[in-house]
């Protein structure tokens, strides 16, 4: 019983670093999109482009983080017999296209790239909360 309770306890806390991560993403994000939405309808703006894409990549990076903070999660979840998809991926964004040949069709294909993965996050984020609710019941 004693060890069951650890393991739930490591993994309450790999599910809330992973959370912790999740939400980093969604504010990095979301600061993406404005940007997004202010470079398709400045004319032609290549520093909104450049802030876009800084911001594409910090959230990549974090991205990366989760996935590994998602392992580490249904590892420590083992014999708890409670799992979560492990995958989320970034779609690949097409940065130099949209600063080379920045125009209304590039801007808006990104656009919508952002919010695919803003919904994916937020998937997600609503999988580990499910989680961290199995497991305080279980710990209880």
């Amino acid at each position: 019983m004693a060890d069951q309770q650890k393991e739930i306890r490591e993994a309450r806390a790999a599910a809330q670093e992973a959370l912790r991560l999740l939400e980093e993403v969604e504010r990095t994000l979301k600061g993406a999109r404005n940007w997004g939405f202010f470079d398709l309808v400045a004319k032609r703006s290549a520093l909104s482009s450049l802030v876009k894409f800084g911001k594409i990549s910090k959230a990549e990076d974090r991205l990366r983080q989760v996935q590994a903070a998602l392992r580490r999660l249904q590892k420590e979840l083992g014999d708890i017999n409670i799992s979560i998809r492990e995958s989320l991926k970034i779609g690949s964004f097409q940065a130099f296209m949209d600063i080379a040949f920045d125009n209304i069709i590039s801007d808006w294909l990104t656009q919508s790239r952002i919010h695919d993965t803003l919904r994916e996050v937020a998937y997600v984020k609503g999988e580990v909360q499910q989680v961290l609710l199995r497991l305080g019941q279980r710990q209880r």
